[in-house]
């Protein structure tokens, strides 16, 4: 039952209103329509209108977002070229933080992790610069500069087998790369004599713990001896006194 305005309901009693007096009623301002009685697509049109001002924003925000941190990042390469690696190191991190997580911050991202790495190399802490530019490669896989960088990064830890993969890659995405080749041919000698060394190091310790535990029965591993035979090439072992 509607009741106008100034009226009381004590005992009143008005006849039930029409369809077309709650129509006007309705019209007139006295009721409110339910969500229910919308149009069928006002609802879902405010919904969309406020989604789609939410991306804007957010969209907004990312852009200025990714500016500020491409300033940053030019403010670490002017402090790197000063040698000042410490300082420029930090304005790459916050470059980094800075940059939001879409596919337009990609390069930046990668290009702040790959100079992080040359600061470190150029500070002597290869290990961190190794793992700079992996973070790199993560986000740009055919990254010269990176590779390049990792591979520099891997030879001073005298890790050569990793710098060869490295420079393997690099002639994968550009096979004109004479640089590249020729740090092959020149890593692959120091890579072969640190698989040697290494070999004679694990022989030398099993030799140890040979003859700790023969030791007890007054014997050695000298006491034993591989011969190999040259139809078959298997080995036979003898022991000697």
């Amino acid at each position: 039952m509607l009741i106008e305005e100034g009226e009381e309901e004590h005992n009143v009693k008005t006849p039930k209103p029409s369809s077309s007096s709650a129509n006007k009623d309705a019209s007139d301002g006295f009721e409110t329509a339910s969500d229910g009685e919308l149009g069928p697509n006002e609802s879902d049109d405010e919904t969309q209108r406020h989604v789609q001002l939410e991306e804007t924003d957010d969209l907004a925000f990312k852009q200025k977002s990714l500016e500020q941190a491409n300033e940053v990042k030019l403010e670490g390469n002017g402090l790197f070229g000063n040698g000042q690696y410490e300082e420029a190191l930090s304005q790459y991190e916050l470059a980094l933080q800075l940059a939001p997580d879409m596919p337009s911050s990609v390069e930046l991202r990668s290009i702040c992790h790959s100079n992080r790495a040359i600061c470190f190399s150029k500070l002597g802490k290869y290990e961190d610069a190794v793992k700079e530019c992996t973070k790199a490669l993560e986000l740009n896989p055919s990254y010269m500069k990176a590779l390049i960088r990792r591979a520099e990064a891997h030879e001073k830890l005298e890790h050569f087998e990793e710098a060869i993969a490295d420079m393997k890659k690099i002639l994968e995405l550009d096979p004109s790369n004479d640089q590249a080749r020729k740090a092959i041919r020149r890593l692959e000698p120091l890579a072969e004599a640190k698989r040697e060394k290494m070999k004679e190091e694990m022989i030398g310790k099993l030799k140890d713990m040979g003859n700790s535990l023969l030791g007890r029965f007054g014997m050695s591993v000298d006491n034993f001896k591989a011969v190999k035979d040259p139809n078959t090439g298997s080995y036979s072992v003898s022991f000697q006194r």
